[in-house]
């Protein structure tokens, strides 16, 4: 039975959907035959009484393999819409952050409390902290969500960068511009700066993570020795096919812009668009899929083996931000301490878990759960808590299947600033410290 809040149609809508494959493809879809234009992006008339737009994820010039692109054919351009006008942020903040200075502490948060009744996912989208500026574009912010309603009439935009979104708790249906994505805990799902979105809940409640990518788009890392083939495979990242609302009534359409939320009531829905092709466009992926490669000999790998996209930077290998998945995996490393090894990072690592267990922190109340997260920036001394040090020292090196996790870390080559309301949340943990307390001296001269 539906609980009133639509899901159950949601649901059934999420069930039948199919998709494009591949990553950065040059795609192209139509939801009635003909509306496509054949030859040319924009003819003088567009085919079925359509309007041509281009929407660009980069500039005009950019490198051919880097340029972003698509041609939309809508039932009204995107132009005809009333003013925007400035509206409350909510918990929603945006970069340069500087409320607050860079804390060379770990910190550690449990997962966002339950919101009152009627929050959708914009309502509901709290910021943790980030870096970088906005209007630069550069640099990142981690945010997170809990909803218990669907977005009804309203739709969503960033013009300050993409969002790769994380439910770690309840699915999504997200109608995009280009079409519907079903996103379930698990899984990974990509809305390209710009393109505009409505989420609807397929369960009750809904919870995750959000990481907002100033910089240059998300791409599949290089592999380089690796070869051709391995981590995040390009087959296995589903793109949506057309399907367009032709709906004429009031829909209000929020913009995040240099980190304000402005807003503007259409008399249509924007999600009007019949056709499309281009390569700036939304994805889904299962992390489960993620192709994990590691040790067959000894040693723990660097984190950088588990990169499934990376946005880079003018610096080669130095990443704006990295999303690095630990999906299930086996670990055979002889004489090999198996978790995490200790660190001090020039990087700045937030972590997240979707679900079960990590293999380097203790779960349990009080310590690393799903839906929390673990701040630990530049160079901050991290890695195994006590309990995870000497039971992994102590352990018999038989060949043993991690499975009973999903992990994933936003790592970011600036500190990542907490904003003050992340800071005096009652979920941040205290005494994070004391993990690493225990750790005795074993040193025998």
């Amino acid at each position: 039975m539906d609980d009133g809040t639509g899901t159950e149609q949601a649901r059934k809508t999420a069930e039948g959907l199919v998709y494009s494959s591949g990553f950065g493809n040059e795609h192209s879809s139509e939801a009635v035959p003909g509306a496509l234009p054949i030859g040319r992006n924009s003819p003088q008339r567009a085919p079925l009484g359509l309007y041509a737009e281009q929407l660009s994820g980069t500039a005009f010039t950019e490198p051919r393999a880097h340029n972003r692109r698509s041609w939309l054919y809508r039932i009204r351009p995107s132009a005809a819409h009333p003013p925007y006008l400035r509206i409350d942020n909510g918990s929603v903040r945006g970069a340069p952050f500087t409320e607050t200075v860079p804390d060379p502490n770990r910190l550690r948060w449990d997962p966002l409390p339950e919101p009152p009744v009627g929050t959708d996912f914009l309502s509901g989208l709290w910021t943790l902290g980030g870096n970088g500026d906005a209007a630069e574009r550069s640099g990142m912010a981690v945010h997170l969500y809990a909803a218990n309603a669907s977005m009804t009439d309203r739709v969503f935009s960033d013009a300050d960068g993409e969002l790769l979104i994380l439910p770690e708790r309840g699915g999504l249906l997200l109608r995009t511009e280009f079409g519907l994505l079903r996103a379930e805990p698990g899984h990974m799902a990509l809305i390209p700066r710009g393109v505009r979105f409505r989420v609807e809940l397929l369960d009750p409640t809904a919870r995750g993570y959000v990481c907002e990518n100033y910089g240059r788009p998300f791409v599949l890392p290089d592999l380089g020795p690796i070869g051709a083939n391995g981590l995040a495979n390009p087959r296995d990242f589903l793109a949506p096919v057309a399907a367009y609302e032709d709906v004429e009534r009031p829909v209000r359409v929020v913009s995040k812009f240099c980190g304000n939320l402005w807003a503007a009531t259409y008399d249509h829905s924007p999600l009007d668009v019949v056709a499309w092709h281009g390569n700036h466009v939304p994805y889904v992926y299962d992390l489960r899929r993620f192709n994990v490669l590691g040790t067959i000999s000894y040693d723990h790998p660097d984190p950088s083996i588990f990169t499934v996209l990376t946005s880079p930077s003018d610096t080669p290998g130095l990443a704006g931000v990295d999303f690095v998945v630990f999906a299930p995996r086996w670990l055979v490393g002889e004489d090999t301490f198996r978790p995490p090894y200790f660190h001090r990072n020039v990087m700045s690592e937030y972590m997240g878990l979707i679900e079960g267990a990590y293999d380097a922190k203790t779960a349990g109340p009080g310590g690393f759960v799903p839906g929390g997260g673990s701040l630990h920036n530049m160079m901050s001394a991290h890695g195994p808590d006590h309990e995870t040090f000497e039971r992994a020292s102590a352990a018999e090196l038989a060949p043993r299947k991690v499975d009973d996790g999903l992990a994933f870390m936003f790592e970011t080559r600036w500190p990542v600033t907490a904003t003050p309301q992340a800071m005096a949340a009652d979920h941040l943990q205290t005494g994070y410290d004391d993990v690493w307390q225990g750790l005795e001296r074993h040193f025998r001269p």
